[in-house]
């Protein structure tokens, strides 16, 4: 016999719930409308819809693993230093939401089974080794300072940052995905190159009113502008959101290696040629109005690499470039800057000659495995250069430095024994070429400046890896293209 169930005595029930449901809703508004109200008196309309199409944009990538890259990149050009006006246990930055947001979905997938292998390179295991080496030094330092909670957070970050090249190369499973990521990486760092031209040739007082705006997303208030040897009787630095102009120049210097091979294949990414030459020419002028003579250099390098590995008309654009810098009125300040850096002669350029005699005195002392993250144990010595190589010997000595340095010679040498599989397909070869001269401009810039390695400059170490993912990527799926036509040969 079934049992019968009385309408009636299920209306209260139905009345609770809805009642229960009214409440959270009413309380989920109330808290909407006070955060949003919060905003806008604290930050003004425009920040506070930024922030709102920033959360719109947050929640969208938890869908697909693409959008969270796309926002990634979006926040390392144009927001790199953003963080919530509130504090959760510690104020998240942007770019932690958005990494954890594609490790997020990149680990759902995993659980769910829509992952079943990894994508595996030769760069795997010398990267791979070189965080247990972070890890190790990190541990093994721990005595040398004060562990606290900003350190290990800020040591977590990069971790992860160096994980995002395997996510990198585990996504970009075609060649369709890796146009569209190169598209975004160019284009947030063109916008990120007219945001400083803008900011630059505005009045000095609105700039800086401008730039104050952020402090509310923990971007520092007053005095942001910044001068050749910070001293404002000289030329003005620009910076656009990156507060520091060597900072901006090392991103300018890599989306310039990214984009130039785009100048000159048959098949570049955007349907316009002219578009290309505009964007390369916006990101060359702000990476001049930086004043940052390692970018400038680490940018030739890295044209230099691309003319030598395929494009030997590249060098005329090079002369092209030099000529117009050494001969146009407005560049002579530049120039002379330049010059100095060159010669030794400027205050900048002593200071990291101190640095490195320093820092030989650290590595000297403490050779094989560096005194780690957290501080030094002795009172004469101390961390911090302007090199990105010196300082990754500071704090997980030569060893954690060769086997870095390992892990890129593996990177370009797995590209350099596919390179004529890469030449026949003409549409991956500039993604291939701008890649692996992005990364070296990387490297190169590595070389005078430290921000590509420095938990206090996350955004430019996760934009690093993550070029050395697409270039792990534009080179493996050279590979793929191979056996694909030997495949359909065989087929036919």
């Amino acid at each position: 016999m079934s049992a019968t169930v009385d309408p009636k005595s299920q209306t209260p029930n139905l009345k609770l719930l809805i009642t229960n449901y009214a409440l959270w809703l009413g309380l989920g508004l109330a808290v909407v409308a006070i955060v949003i109200g919060a905003l806008l008196g604290f930050a003004g309309v425009i920040l506070t819809l930024a922030a709102l199409a920033a959360l719109a944009a947050g929640l969208w990538a938890l869908t697909n693993i693409e959008i969270g890259l796309w926002g990634v990149i979006a926040v390392i050009t144009l927001l790199p230093f953003a963080a919530l006006p509130v504090k959760i246990v510690f104020k998240p930055t942007f770019l932690d939401l958005a990494v954890a947001a594609v490790i997020g979905v990149y680990a759902l997938q995993w659980m769910t089974g829509k992952r079943r292998r990894l994508t595996l390179t030769p760069a795997h295991a010398p990267i791979a080794a070189f965080a247990v080496l972070a890890v190790f030094s990190f541990m093994a330092g721990r005595s040398n300072g004060p562990l606290t909670s900003n350190l290990a957070r800020h040591f977590a970050e990069m971790l992860l940052a160096v994980g995002f090249a395997f996510i990198v190369v585990d996504y970009l499973d075609s060649r369709a995905k890796l146009e569209r990521l190169t598209r975004i990486i160019l284009i947030g760092g063109t916008l990120a190159a007219l945001l400083g031209i803008g900011l630059y040739v505005i009045p000095d007082a609105l700039a800086e009113r401008a730039l104050s705006a952020l402090r509310v997303f923990d971007y520092p208030a007053g005095g942001v502008l910044r001068y050749i040897e910070d001293n404002p009787d000289n030329a003005q630095r620009a910076i656009s959101t990156s507060v520091d102009p060597n900072v901006l120049g090392g991103l300018l210097a890599m989306i310039g290696g990214l984009l130039a091979p785009q100048l000159l294949t048959p098949q570049p990414l955007f349907k316009w040629r002219w578009l290309t030459v505009l964007m390369f020419a916006v990101v060359l002028a702000c990476l001049v109005l930086t004043f940052s003579r390692g970018a400038m250099a680490a940018l030739g390098i890295a044209l230099a690499g691309i003319a030598l590995a395929r494009y030997r008309r590249m060098l005329w654009v090079m002369f092209a470039v030099a000529l117009v810098i050494a001969l146009l009125p407005v560049t002579q300040e530049y120039v002379a800057h330049f010059v100095a850096g060159v010669q030794g002669q400027d205050l900048a350029t002593q200071m990291r000659f101190g640095e490195y005699k320093d820092a030989f005195i650290l590595i000297n002392r403490y050779p094989f495995f560096g005194v780690g993250f957290a501080g030094v144990p002795e009172i004469d010595i101390y961390l911090g250069v302007s090199s990105a190589y010196f300082i990754m010997a500071e704090e997980m000595g030569l060893v954690g430095l060769v086997v870095f340095l390992l892990s890129m010679a593996v990177v370009f040498g797995w590209g350099f024994t596919r390179r004529k599989l890469v030449y026949r397909d003409e549409a991956l070869a500039p993604l291939w070429l701008g890649a692996h001269a992005g990364l070296t401009a990387a490297l190169a810039v590595g070389v005078v400046d430290h921000y590509f390695f420095n938990l206090d400059f996350l955004p430019a170490g996760t934009l690093f890896w993550i070029f050395g993912g697409l270039a792990l990527a534009a080179t493996r799926l050279a590979g793929e293209a191979l056996h694909q036509n030997r495949a359909d040969e065989a087929v036919g």
